[in-house]
This record gives structure tokens, C-alpha cells and sequence, in this order.
């Protein structure tokens, strides 16, 4: 796989981010519209809605804050969900875990840094022999 390509994993991760948060904004405007959004946090509930829309968008264009953004956003799921059921928060546990697991693999730092290591330099190992 050389550098520019961006990892299937990567692709279907965004493509479910902005899934979640497109449903997530449906299904909870409609209860804002039936009640004081206000009252019942409905704009709080719309807003991390969009952060997902906004993770998925933007991890497709290769951003790492969208990467990190989207890692935050789960692990404050994990964090809702401990004050709930355990397997809730087992459930939202394992999810994170996963989601750091595919955005920490070796082809998905090196999409996200624009084939650049750590050190700056360009990512001999991903490239294909002149």
C-alpha cells in the first residue's frame, strides 16, 4: 500500500461515524421537536451527533484531529455509559478499545501523518521501489 491510500479500515470507520452521528441527529431532533429541547439536553445530544458527522467527514480527508476527535468522542461514551448498565459500558468498552486498536495501526499513522514518520521523514517502508 503505498503512503497516499487511505486503509479500508480507516474508510469504513469514518463512513460509520458519520452513519451513527447522521442517524443519532435524525432520531434525536425529532424528540426536540416534540419537547423543550432545553430542558431535556436535546442540544447537547444534537451537538456530539454532529462531532461524529464531523470525525467521519474529516478522517476521510486525511485529518489527524478527526482521528483523535473520533477516539474522544467513543471514550466519552465509555464514560456515559458507566453510570448505566455494565454491559452497556462492556459494550461501549470494547468499541473504544477497538476503534484506538484500527486508528493506531501501523498503515493508519501512516495515512494520517501524509506518509511522514515520526521523525519527519519520509516513510521508507510504505513506498514501492523505483
Amino acid at each position: 500500500m503505498t503512503w497516499n491510500m487511505r486503509p479500508l479500515s480507516v474508510t469504513i470507520l469514518a463512513w460509520v461515524y458519520i452513519g451513527v452521528g447522521t442517524i443519532g441527529f435524525v432520531s434525536h431532533f425529532t424528540e426536540i421537536h416534540a419537547r423543550n429541547a432545553f430542558q431535556y439536553d436535546g442540544i447537547l445530544i444534537e451537538v456530539v451527533e454532529i462531532l461524529a458527522i464531523v470525525c467521519g467527514a474529516f478522517m476521510l480527508r486525511r485529518h489527524n484531529w478527526a482521528r483523535w476527535l473520533a477516539i474522544a468522542w467513543m471514550a466519552f461514551h465509555v464514560v456515559l455509559s458507566a453510570f448505566g448498565a455494565f454491559h452497556e459500558f462492556a459494550v461501549h468498552s470494547l468499541f473504544c478499545a477497538a476503534i484506538v486498536w484500527l486508528l493506531f495501526r501501523p498503515a493508519a499513522v501512516r495515512y494520517f501523518h501524509g506518509g511522514r514518520t515520526e521523525q519527519g521523514g519520509p516513510d521508507t517502508h510504505s513506498r514501492l521501489p523505483a
